[in-house]
């Protein structure tokens, strides 16, 4: 078996990779990382160089295990927060770009990163067939690191079983971190959801969903074949609208929204939001059988309580009735917790070559994993529902 590093996915077969996915967590489809790299989202000129390791069978065919990675020459775009690490090194004279981050590209959405075949077959080669090749790939990484000068490795919202693996692992250190997420509880509808919060938060959502209904907004979801270039250049207008007005990053460009609808669209959905004849406001999502997940949005005016309309409501009434369970609406906002978001763990898994930099950090990490765990326990004793989930 050999590891060989592909500096663009288009390399890599599209069925042959999917077919290591364990779910169907949209983020990782070779369909969704190809169009950011074809559509000039992730290339070196904007400081994310694809990198990704695949590791192959003898027959130079069959895929045994894969870790998707990008070169980075800065921390934008990846939601786990760094900066005070590359400032540091700054001020001991050492570069902490490039390094090599595995990761789905502004994407803060926790799932599977180390694509490892469960053939029937190749489990049976090895009792501990999972963890040797998410060694082999990590091992690969690193070296990758040494050999080019790169500072270090950072796996950013691993699941939950990469991040119990390498809690295993005192060469690397795991990272807490904090999401606010909706679950559904078996909900009958979304009356019923509200009837599980206490009054205060009750009366506040259904006082802000009647000002939509009041100022005759309406809205619609649009999905598969329905998304159109039409839909699809509105939607992107909404999303460059908040850019512009909060003075970010524009990551995303209108090539990749018009290749969602023509090569994801079973993963897509956006929704708008109607006032008359204009359409006012809009949401990017994206789904996987079971978890919906809010991205981007954006509005002409300031309507009262469209953001929370297009950002929450609706996406939990669509979730209701669609059965699915999970809904995630991005990083960070504790309004979240108040709309009936619960705050949820969050991994990612960090490895830096200089050692006396990994034995800071590793105390970083530490100290900050305490605040996190104090965090959610005091957030957890204010929780919106009548009896904690």
């Amino acid at each position: 078996m050999s590891i060989v590093i592909h500096s663009a996915l288009a390399e890599v077969n599209c069925e042959r990779w999917n077919a290591l996915l364990d779910d169907d967590y949209p983020f990782l489809k070779h369909q969704f990382l190809l169009g950011l790299e074809k559509t000039g989202c992730t290339t070196a000129e904007n400081g994310w160089t694809p990198t990704h390791f695949v590791e192959y069978a003898a027959d130079q065919e069959t895929i045994v295990a894969a870790l998707p990675c990008y070169e980075k020459t800065h921390s934008y775009g990846e939601y786990i927060f760094d900066w005070a690490w590359a400032d540091a090194y700054y001020r001991h004279g050492v570069d902490y770009y490039p390094k090599l981050s595995s990761s789905v590209p502004f994407t803060p959405a926790s799932g599977q990163r180390f694509l490892v075949n469960q053939s029937e077959e190749l489990a049976k080669s090895s009792p501990d067939h999972y963890a040797n090749h998410v060694a082999k790939l990590v091992k690969q990484a690193q070296d990758y690191c040494t050999d080019n000068g790169l500072s270090g490795w950072h796996g950013l919202f691993i699941n939950e079983q990469e991040a119990a693996h390498f809690e295993n692992d005192p060469n690397v250190f795991v990272r807490h971190s904090n999401q606010f997420h909706w679950q559904n509880q078996g909900y009958s509808s979304f009356d019923d959801f509200l009837n599980r919060l206490n009054a205060k938060k009750r009366k506040n959502i259904k006082r802000e969903r009647r000002r939509i209904t009041e100022q005759e907004i309406t809205y619609r979801w649009i999905s598969g074949d329905e998304l159109t270039p039409e839909v699809m250049q509105t939607m992107y207008g909404f999303y460059a609208r908040t850019i512009q007005m909060y003075g970010a990053q524009a990551y995303l460009n209108r090539g990749f929204f018009d290749y969602l609808a023509e090569h994801f669209s079973d993963n897509t959905m956006v929704l708008l939001a109607s006032f008359g004849d204009q359409t006012i406001a809009g949401g990017l999502y994206f789904k996987s059988d079971n978890t919906l997940y809010g991205r981007y949005w954006g509005a002409l005016h300031n309507f009262h309580s469209v953001h929370f309309e297009t950002c929450y409501y609706q996406a939990i009434e669509w979730c209701i009735e669609h059965g699915y369970s999970r809904f995630e609406a991005g990083a960070q906002g504790e309004h979240k917790h108040a709309r009936g978001l619960s705050p949820s763990r969050t991994y990612s898994a960090h490895w830096l070559q200089e050692p006396q930099f990994h034995a800071a950090i590793g105390q970083f990490i530490e100290q900050e994993q305490a605040h996190i765990e104090s965090y959610q326990k005091d957030i957890s004793r204010h929780s919106p529902y009548r009896n904690e989930l």
